[in-house]
């Protein structure tokens, strides 16, 4: 009797990959040697079911120690979970860092997306591909959220441990090394660098990027650290919810929604247990705030998560981290170690009898699971799909239960909230956007980088503040989610409604820069083609409307005036019905760009 779903066995590393996360199998059931009991009774079924959810981790597991996923490896998996093979296979193809066919170990992963198509990535893929042998797999692919270093190359050896080195800016011989002894690279810039206002007494956001140590609980207490949670202990969960609620605070991932109504809503639900989940997954292209946050303030996110699960009676919370931050993934690993250690996370949180734990997750290198639905499907060991709304996330969320989803930049902004007060902290800003807010400048700037500005400030402001070049010929704002405006509308308030009354879009707080040596129809093809590779295919407007779109660009390459009415005239057409139709944003935000670009830069006349 053959106890393997195939005829695929896995290999002795495969095996401890697994069970290194899973610990041994009980049973032949679970993949190990048969015994004669377990020809009498099946035994650990139900509770293999219940830990599904350790389906991704899994997947990491194996591709992290092996390179590649084959298929003894994955039939190993799925009898330790009890998973259906089929059901994992589409779990593990549905991201791009995960690979079932075989490969070397090393693979380099060169970004070509917006920034770093505009700083040279096609030459420098040209200069890596001639000079790497069969011996490295090397991957062109979308934003790896180092923009303010652009041209960006990430390296991932497969081994145990697995071995990482970023090179940024790369040069060809900067990402060779890194991808041939990535032990030998040169370490990464401290986050400071990315923080141009670094050392500003005023900030408050950034206040602690390049001044404390980011590897040091008592340096980040030393500096103001854990002062939010004692007062929100004091507040109880009620008055945490008045106090974020008061201030204004809304979302800044990109839909501005209120976090107090959220959380209040999420609190009130009578079905238990709640769930908290702090979206890490930023991979709109332009966008690399949370990175920079997490690297150089980790602690700050261990604090406010634990503050947000309080206000709303999470004792368990799930932190969704981009799978290409492997700098972000040791700081919070080593910061959510400690604060458990410390008796800031665990069973009696400093001594108050609150019970609330972390869990970090990571992704695989899908755009898609940004969107909170997809990710918490994600986590859960399926498919990272959006799914239907309603019910919503504050009824049925994770694991079907009440959950608050938040990104990293608006939990960092309780702290201060909790600190300050909410009317002080609504006194910044404006009245409908209130507040501090990120900007990732980069592109055609001198100073590229995250910087700190109050809600109302112009772009021209942060572009002055960035060393924008001369010649500039267009500004994207909010990613290739967000659309393009002229140099001439510099005015525009960088606010959530100041862009909507421009006919555009603030996003997740993407700045990036163009000047006129960048080919714009070139940019619209790439972002039409990073769109056709995340949609996850789930709904026809968004599958089958980014190839059209894509399609129609590439028609329209070289071609302006009548010639390319008709197919802007489609494009226009596929726009709507995605925007109306598409089950979630990424569809109903792929044309925003492209439009933009048509209508305010005459991108084909």
């Amino acid at each position: 009797m053959d106890l393997h779903f195939g005829d695929s066995k896995p290999t002795d590393d495969e095996r401890a990959a697994v069970d290194a996360l899973l610990g041994p199998p009980e049973s032949s059931w679970e993949g190990a040697d048969r015994s004669d009991a377990d020809l009498r009774w099946a035994r650990g079924g139900r509770e293999a079911r219940d830990r599904r959810e350790l389906l991704l981790p899994g997947l990491h597991a194996i591709n992290d120690r092996i390179g590649w996923i084959s298929d003894g490896a994955l039939d190993y998996l799925c009898r330790r979970l009890t998973v259906p093979p089929a059901e994992a296979y589409g779990v593990a193809t549905f991201y791009a860092m995960f690979s079932l066919r075989p490969r070397p170990a090393t693979v380099l992963h060169l970004c070509t997306d917006l920034a770093c198509a505009a700083a040279g990535a096609s030459e420098l893929c040209a200069g890596v591909e001639a000079r790497l042998g069969p011996g490295v797999s090397v991957q062109r692919g979308p934003c790896l959220g180092l923009c303010e270093r652009a041209p960006a190359a990430l390296a991932v050896r497969a081994g145990d441990p697995v071995r990482t080195a970023v090179s940024a800016p790369a040069t060809v011989e900067a990402a060779v090394l890194a991808a041939t002894a990535p032990d030998s690279a040169p370490e990464e810039p401290p986050a400071a660098m990315a923080v141009p206002q670094a050392g500003d007494p005023g900030l408050v956001l950034l206040g602690r990027v390049g001044v404390v140590d980011p590897a040091s609980l008592d340096d980040y207490r030393a500096h103001g650290g854990y002062t939010a949670l004692r007062r929100a202990f004091a507040l109880g969960p009620a008055g945490v919810i008045r106090e974020v609620s008061d201030s204004g605070l809304v979302g800044r991932g990109g839909a501005a929604f209120p976090t107090g109504r959220k959380w209040q809503a999420t609190a009130s639900q009578p079905d238990h247990p709640h769930y908290l989940v702090c979206n890490a997954d930023e991979s709109e292209p332009g966008t690399f705030k949370d990175r920079v946050l997490m690297e150089g303030d980790p602690y700050a996110l261990v604090e406010a998560m634990t503050v947000a699960a309080y206000a709303v009676g999470a004792h368990r919370g799930y932190l969704y981290l981009r799978g290409e931050y492997p700098r972000a993934l040791r700081r919070l690993e080593h910061a959510v170690a400690q604060a458990r250690a410390r008796g800031f996370l665990g069973d009696d949180v400093l001594g108050q009898g609150y019970a609330f734990d972390i869990e970090i997750r990571r992704g695989a290198g899908a755009y898609i699971c940004g969107e909170e639905t997809a990710l918490f499907n994600s986590i859960e060991g399926y498919r990272g799909e959006p799914r239907s709304k309603p019910p919503f996330p504050v009824e049925k969320g994770l694991f079907g239960k009440p959950t608050v989803e938040n990104n990293v930049e608006t939990l960092v902004n309780v702290l201060p909230i909790l600190t300050k007060g909410a009317p002080a902290y609504a006194a910044i800003g404006t009245g409908r956007s209130t507040g501090p807010k990120l900007f990732c400048v980069s592109g055609s700037v001198e100073r590229p980088g995250i910087y700190e500005l109050p809600f109302g400030a112009k772009l021209g402001e942060v572009l002055a503040l960035a060393g924008v070049r001369e010649n500039l010929r267009a500004v994207l704002l909010g990613g290739a989610a967000g659309g393009f405006v002229r140099p001439d509308e510099l005015d525009i308030p960088l606010t959530f409604e100041g862009t909507r009354e421009a006919g555009t879009t603030l996003g997740s707080g993407v700045v990036m820069a163009f000047d006129d040596t960048v080919p714009l129809p070139r940019l619209l093809l790439r972002i039409a083609a990073f769109f056709r590779d995340e949609s996850c295919g789930q709904c026809v407007p968004c599958r089958v409307g980014t190839v059209r779109q894509e399609e129609a660009l590439h028609r329209i390459e070289r071609r302006t005036g009548a010639a390319a009415a008709d197919d802007i005239a489609l494009l226009r057409e596929v726009g709507r019905a995605m925007r109306d139709a598409s089950i979630c944003g990424l569809g109903q935000t792929a044309w925003n760009a492209v439009e933009s670009a048509i209508d305010r830069l005459g991108a084909y006349e």
